[in-house]
């Protein structure tokens, strides 16, 4: 028995002595916790919401402000024309517009029945349902407490528009989220296991005594994976379109081009990832459970950003998965132009050097 527990206490003071270790097996676990514990929200949160007010009376005005006065809408935007909804939704700042009708309270009191059109972001079935339900409460709730005041019967129903995602198909929301994770699984985790690998068995060693540059073996690293990636992004757009049903609105050519880039910002993290760790479980822990959850949680991939507390959105800023899905929904689901696409694409290429600088020192510095 004392033989047995000698080597337990020598197992414990194995673990013990690896710090590194020590900080994936506790942290990883307790920051999972607390990102699903605050991050994720099924309920409605600071919706950004357009208003198109033709009539500007009190009735309208009333609703303007019971829309803002809730805590799942935010008034962001008054627009002064009808022309002005399709350029705020390129603009993937607004998730809905409510159209007022002319004449609005003039009718609601004369004829009882007025006109209210809500177009909706739909690339998100889901929030896009719930937008949709929430705002029809508001008015629900309106003309309830305005037939109490006038005693007579007052109909307010609201023609709703799902824009880019009309049938409200989930696939729509699912294949560009799909799309991150998959490619932060094969570039990430894989390029970091595989350069750990080599370090593990020692022949990394024996590579950079050769005469080829460490900068030349690195890169034949990555060029595997990237290729791989490339082709499964191709057999992913066919699956969409064939099997899903899922259209391509915009810019092939660009949404190619976006979605290299990411591919390299995600072969760069897993270089990053493989000069940080020394064995193959810490670089599949930190590569697949560190950042596979941030991807699923904080990406916008099943949760809207605005839903979760605001440091944890700031917190969702460094995390690629998050602009590279949201450019994605905007050049394949909603057809826009790539001129509304650069500031995710420049904050891709911005992390691609950041990290293939950091990474290539780095790794010079520990194994030359």
């Amino acid at each position: 028995m004392k033989q047995f527990l000698a080597f337990v206490k020598k197992e414990f003071y194995h673990i013990f002595r690896d710090i590194r270790t020590m900080l994936i097996i506790i942290g990883i676990p307790v920051i999972q916790i607390m990102i699903i514990g605050f991050a994720i929200r099924t309920e409605l949160k600071n919706v950004q919401v357009a208003v198109y007010d033709p009539s500007h009376d009190i009735s309208t005005e009333r609703i303007i402000n019971r829309l803002g006065a809730s805590e799942y809408f935010n008034i962001a935007a008054i627009l002064k024309s009808p022309e002005e909804a399709e350029e705020v939704f390129k603009d993937g700042k607004i998730g809905l517009i409510v159209v007022f009708g002319n004449n609005f309270n003039e009718k609601l009191y004369h004829t009882g029945d007025a006109s209210v059109q809500l177009i909706i972001d739909g690339t998100d079935p889901n929030q896009g349902s719930m937008v949709s339900a929430y705002t029809a409460s508001i008015l629900a709730d309106f003309q309830q407490e305005l037939m109490r005041e006038q005693q007579v019967p007052f109909q307010i129903i609201p023609t709703i528009r799902m824009l880019y995602n009309p049938e409200m198909r989930s696939a729509y929301n699912f294949v560009p989220g799909l799309m991150g994770m998959i490619f932060m699984m094969i570039c990430a985790m894989m390029t970091s296991i595989a350069i750990v690998r080599e370090k593990e068995t020692g022949t990394m060693e024996v590579l950079l005594a050769s005469p080829v540059k460490p900068i030349y073996i690195v890169v034949a690293k990555m060029v595997p994976y990237f290729i791989i990636s490339w082709f499964i992004f191709i057999l992913i757009l066919l699956m969409s379109v064939f099997i899903l049903k899922v259209p391509i609105t915009g810019s092939l050519v660009w949404l190619n081009v976006f979605s290299l880039v990411f591919i390299i910002v995600a072969l760069a993290l897993g270089l990053f990832i493989s000069n940080i760790v020394s064995r193959q479980v810490e670089a599949l822990m930190a590569s697949g459970l560190g950042l596979i959850m941030p991807v699923i949680v904080l990406s916008g991939f099943l949760f809207p950003i605005e839903s979760i507390p605001q440091i944890l959105q700031w917190f969702t800023c460094i995390i690629p998965a998050r602009w590279y899905i949201a450019g994605v929904r905007k050049l394949m689901i909603e057809g826009v132009p790539i001129q509304y696409v650069l500031k995710e694409l420049g904050i891709l290429v911005g992390m691609a050097v950041v990290l293939i600088a950091i990474s290539l020192k780095k790794f010079k510095t520990r194994l030359c």
